[in-house]
């Protein structure tokens, strides 16, 4: 309910196709953000895609559990890819009426999204957004991996977000036929009847095996 409004956005749709958008995993707590951390101010935060938020979280969080810091990476060939398909913050701003600003043009864009944790750690390793729809995370995962075998980079943060921001997606999914009445995803089973839309927030460290 925090996301919006179900009945409301499923009024007209007949039982059978609202069923099908009912269901999803959604993450608490995303509107979150320790901007202090990161320097940004909050006039900017405000304005930015909860991916990003998590994004830059998550990955820091990631290479500090891979015994990495901040002082030793500055100026490394450390690579970011990162698996994004999302814009529905911009939904979200607009209809909030939200004033425009150069913060609201950076806010949602997927191309700053993986730019933000380099720019903050001084990282001189590609900066890659890579938007497949749903293979996206595993692309970038195999991107990664190409460019330390070919010393692109010495260190790859690989990441995946997916946040259900706004319910024109899960409504045209649900209208289409490709999600779950039973809100479940049950591959190659004989339940399967649609896959099902959740949250999510993954990074993972990358490093040549000396």
């Amino acid at each position: 309910a925090v996301r919006w409004n179900h009945d409301a956005v499923a009024a007209g749709l007949s039982p059978h196709v609202e069923r099908r958008m009912r269901q999803g995993g959604f993450l608490n707590g995303e509107e979150l953000f320790d901007n202090d951390a990161f320097h940004i101010s909050p006039v900017e935060a405000a304005a930015m895609d909860p991916q990003h938020r998590m994004l830059a979280e998550r990955g820091y969080s990631a290479l500090y559990e891979a015994g990495l810091r901040r002082s030793a990476l500055e100026g490394t060939l450390t690579g970011v890819f990162l698996g994004i398909a999302s814009t529905e913050f911009a939904q979200v701003l607009a209809t909030a009426g939200a004033a425009a600003s150069a913060y609201t043009a950076t806010g949602s864009s997927l191309a700053i999204a993986s730019g933000r944790l380099s720019y903050v750690l001084g990282l001189h390793g590609p900066s890659v957004s890579c938007d497949t729809a749903c293979s996206a995370s595993l692309v970038s995962c195999h991107a990664a991996r190409r460019a330390l075998q070919i010393k692109e980079c010495t260190i790859c943060l690989v990441s995946g977000v997916m946040l259900m921001l706004a319910p024109a997606a899960s409504r045209n999914l649900a209208l289409a036929g490709m999600t779950s009445e039973r809100g479940r995803s049950h591959t190659f089973d004989v339940r399967a009847d649609g896959y099902a839309r959740a949250d999510a927030c993954a990074s993972l460290v990358m490093q040549p095996v000396p």
